[in-house]
């Protein structure tokens, strides 16, 4: 019996193979370029160029750009604020200083104590404020050392650290029990160097 070999044409497809081409838009493109170069200026502290490139972005009406670019224009405003403060006197700014500490605002309350530092005549309430910033964020010897001169600038300072429960890290410091408490005759000295400064006035 005679086989026949029978075979199979593979038939070539008749479809060419195709690449989906996604298509860029342009005007998100320019959207997220405008993005990025508002963050670049926050970064570098340039308030107002930024708030012009994200306001662009809002007006490419590109909804999750634009809520991220208004958030960012309220941050501008903010720190442009904080920038432009202008104080009438050294003791104002050292209570907006002491205002930001109470906000858990720390970066923003040192540099505000620190430049009055540099800045005011008196600077033993600036050291007081320091050194209770100092405390709070950790840094116990940089207080320790503050409030000593503090202390030594302005003694009466000693009865206020004693009621201010932001020194509470340093509590169980006998240097700072020490600095507080000195020695038995050292609040009599202090309370005679009082009444001089009253009858001098």
């Amino acid at each position: 019996m005679v086989t026949k070999q029978q075979s199979k044409a593979t038939k070539p497809s008749t479809l060419p193979a195709t690449k989906a081409v996604v298509a860029i838009d342009p005007k998100y493109a320019q959207a997220v370029q405008m993005y990025e170069t508002g963050i670049k200026a926050m970064q570098e502290r340039k308030y107002d160029r930024a708030k012009v490139s994200f306001h662009k972005v809002i007006e490419a009406n590109i909804r999750e750009l634009g809520d991220r670019a208004r958030v960012h224009i309220s941050a501008c405003d903010q720190q442009s604020a904080k920038a432009s403060l202008d104080f009438k006197s050294s003791e104002e700014h050292y209570d907006f200083a002491v205002s930001l500490m109470n906000q858990g605002d720390y970066v923003g309350s040192r540099e505000h104590l620190e430049k009055l530092h540099k800045t005011s005549a008196s600077k033993d309430h600036v050291l007081y404020g320091l050194a209770t910033l100092d405390c709070l964020t950790g840094h116990l010897e940089d207080a320790l050392r503050r409030l000593h001169e503090a202390i030594s600038a302005n003694p009466q300072l000693r009865f206020q650290a004693r009621n201010d429960s932001d020194f509470q890290n340093l509590a169980e410091d006998p240097r700072f029990t020490e600095l507080l408490y000195p020695d038995p005759g050292a609040d009599a000295v202090l309370a005679g160097h009082e009444a001089d400064v009253e009858e001098g006035q």
